[in-house]
């Protein structure tokens, strides 16, 4: 839980050459960040520091059974991290920059904090495309370990805002650059012994289909053992709202906040049209709303699964799940 009073207020920045100069020198001292990337806001630190990561384990309250992705800037860099299948670089090759992350054996050498992999002997990695997530990383010549900004669990921040109505007094800094773009998590992959996709995302499997003959189904993502983890993001209880959230709903009960979809109309719709890539990007900031709403209970219209409503429908599904 959030502290009621923190010791100190969150300052938020808007992004240029003050605010990633500000973010980069809490990166060199050790200090996590709350930054934009095209995906949804992360929390990053050097990913070569053990206090640092384990300082972002402890705003976030992430269990330190669950890896972190780390971002760097290009190729070279991620080969100095990771081995490289053929499969994983032709990957890289058409995704990087971009919302795709690839989980390859860690090298011996690679200087990456210990509890970053959670000790497994891959490690997530990623190429980011937006412009503050590349600034942070070049100013601050780290690699950098970033998951989501928010307290572990709890709805993902598309917004510096929903940051700071989660992170507020646990962090320094968030570097707001607005709305994230795609609105959901990367795609995690994996190749050895075969593609497999371990979180879908904005590159969807249709997409991946083209690389390399792809397991039958995402990998299960109900995995309440802490050694079943293989990549982040494969909590069975995740980016879930304080209410409880009932899917695939077509009205609304009279406690129920509806989000809707195409022609079901809510007090908020994910898109009016039954725009797939229009209602990703809304997913998460349409679930803060209503978790601020008076409504004690949420409600969401059902979401096709195809394309990128596969990565949704999973958001949803782990969103909707209450642990007992």
């Amino acid at each position: 839980m959030i502290p009621p009073n923190p010791p100190f207020a969150t300052q938020t920045l808007p992004y240029g050459e003050a605010a990633i100069a500000a973010a980069a020198a809490l990166i060199v001292a050790g200090q996590p960040v709350a930054i934009a990337s095209e995906t949804v806001y992360g929390l990053a630190a050097d990913a070569t520091d053990s206090a640092a990561v384990a300082a972002i384990y402890a705003a976030k309250g992430r269990p330190s059974f669950n890896p972190l992705i780390v971002h760097v800037l290009d190729m070279a860099a991620a080969e100095a991290i990771a081995e490289f299948d053929s499969v994983a670089r032709a990957l890289a090759e058409a995704f990087w920059p971009g919302p795709l992350t690839l989980v390859l054996p860690v090298r011996a050498d690679a200087g990456i904090a210990a509890a970053v992999t959670a000790g497994l002997p891959t490690i997530a990695l990623r190429v980011p495309a937006h412009r503050a997530m590349r600034a942070l990383i070049a100013a601050s010549g780290k690699p950098l370990a970033a998951p989501s900004a928010n307290a572990s669990g709890a709805i993902s921040p598309t917004r510096a805002e929903h940051v700071v109505a989660s992170l507020d007094g646990r962090i320094a800094l968030v570097v707001d650059d607005g709305a994230t773009e795609a609105g959901l998590e990367s795609t995690i992959v994996a190749t050895a012994g075969g593609l497999r996709v371990l979180r879908p995302g904005p590159i969807t499997r249709e997409t991946l289909a083209a690389f390399d003959t792809l397991s039958p189904e995402t990998e299960k993502a109900d995995r309440p053992a802490a050694q079943a983890i293989t990549a982040p993001g494969q909590l069975e209880s995740h980016y879930a709202p304080s209410k409880p959230l009932r899917l695939n709903a077509t009205t609304a009960a009279p406690d129920e906040y509806l989000i809707g979809f195409g022609t079901i109309a809510g007090v908020a719709t994910l898109s009016p049209t039954a725009d797939l890539t229009q209602a990703a990007t809304n997913l998460f900031a349409a679930l803060h709303a209503a978790d601020a709403s008076p409504s004690t209970r949420i409600a969401i219209a059902p979401i096709p699964s195809e394309g990128i409503g596969a990565a949704i429908n999973d958001r949803l599904k782990r969103a909707a799940h209450r642990d007992t």
